[in-house]
């Protein structure tokens, strides 16, 4: 009984101490400096678990691979300035962020469809990573998910290939012989 009740204090005294350093302000949240590495991984490991989770019961489309054309403008609208892709670097922003915005190149294969499409559409919390699910339907995250699946095995011509915005065709306006009065 005695080993109990000091387990239980032990563990409470534990407790109020983090709280006390937490409340203290004494834990640098600047985003210049990286947080201790305990933190660090708890954090990543929670959202992991997290992630994995919450998206467990999503399926992905049959036809997702199809989708990636559609996908490659919001890519590049919205992804690259934190992210970057090949042949982009990350914008600025990214470089002030922490923790800093994976490289999807290497991100990407460590996820399922069903858990990229998760992370798009809800965000992660305290990262910097905003949650596309306010202003994109589904089928547009879907898209972007097919994109960016596509990323680690493009090149830096293919992904300009592929983002590029094709020019509107010429408006064509008939002339008939008609007489105008100016």
């Amino acid at each position: 009984m005695k080993a109990l009740v000091t387990g239980v204090l032990l563990v409470l005294l534990i407790t109020l101490g983090a709280i006390g350093f937490l409340w203290s302000g004494s834990l640098d949240v600047s985003a210049i400096n990286s947080p201790p590495s305990v933190i660090e991984w708890a954090v990543h490991t929670v959202m992991q678990r997290s992630v994995r989770a919450h998206a467990s019961a999503i399926q992905a489309p049959t036809n997702l691979a199809d989708q990636a054309a559609h996908g490659a403008g919001d890519f590049d609208e919205m992804c690259v300035q934190c992210h970057g892709a090949p042949g982009k670097e990350r914008g600025e922003i990214a470089k002030g962020l922490t923790p800093r915005p994976p490289s999807l190149i290497d991100a990407v294969p460590l996820w399922s469809s069903s858990e990229l499409f998760w992370i798009v559409k809800n965000g992660i919390q305290m990262t910097g990573m905003p949650a596309f699910g306010p202003t994109h339907d589904d089928d547009r995250i879907w898209a972007i998910v097919s994109f960016v699946q596509q990323l680690p095995r493009m090149s830096p011509t293919q992904y300009g290939q592929r983002t590029s915005i094709p020019a509107e065709p010429p408006h064509s306006h008939e002339h008939h012989d008609h007489d105008h009065a100016h």
